[in-house]
């Protein structure tokens, strides 16, 4: 398994968040394949970066790699991915795993519940990622959490369509799944 090279995400996020389907999200004894994303771009109404850069969302404009945490409806912790230039303000938001890894350690922390990892809070919840992770940089081998490439590739045809819980950019169709046919064990 190798990092993901960052070149791969010093592209805007609508290319970059298709790439990044079927790579491998891991924290401790915690990993799952990535099967959902979404992209935000600082023009887009519904990015976080919309309005500009902020203390809250300031890793979304660090270096590629690094992870951008916020926290949704007040509880759940979402994950994001800083794509791009430095300065531009855009990231992928992981919204969905296959889970792989340490499924008892997921179980435990997500209360039994059989939806591990079906949503962006739900997943980082099961894989114990908080707001203390935000501004990670991902590809640091000293990363306690990392992003890599175990030699899947992203599906040639994934599944699009329009992101999910938005009040503006609703039908702005950037948000990329694997088919739940084409997933694949982590190598």
């Amino acid at each position: 398994m190798t990092p993901i090279d960052r070149q791969l995400l010093e592209c805007d996020a609508p290319t970059v968040a298709p790439l990044l389907l079927n790579k491998v999200l891991a924290h401790g004894s915690t990993a799952g394949r990535i099967v959902e994303v979404e992209a935000y771009t600082p023009d887009d109404p519904a990015s976080h970066s919309a309005r500009g850069e902020t203390r809250r969302n300031a890793a979304m404009f660090d270096r590629a790699g690094t992870l951008y945490c916020y926290v949704s409806y007040g509880i759940h912790v979402c994950a994001n991915v800083a794509v791009d230039e430095v300065g531009v303000g855009a990231a992928v938001l992981i919204r969905a795993l296959d889970p792989q890894r340490g499924l008892d350690v997921m179980r435990r922390r997500r209360s039994g519940r059989k939806d591990l990892v079906d949503g962006p809070g739900k997943l980082c919840q099961a894989l114990g990622i908080g707001m203390e992770h935000n501004g990670l940089d991902l590809l640091d081998p000293t990363s306690p959490i990392d992003v890599y490439d175990d030699g899947v590739p992203p599906p040639s045809a994934p599944l699009v369509g329009p992101r999910i819980g938005l009040s503006v950019a609703r039908d702005t169709p950037w948000r990329w799944r694997v088919d739940r046919g084409q997933r694949q064990s982590i190598q």
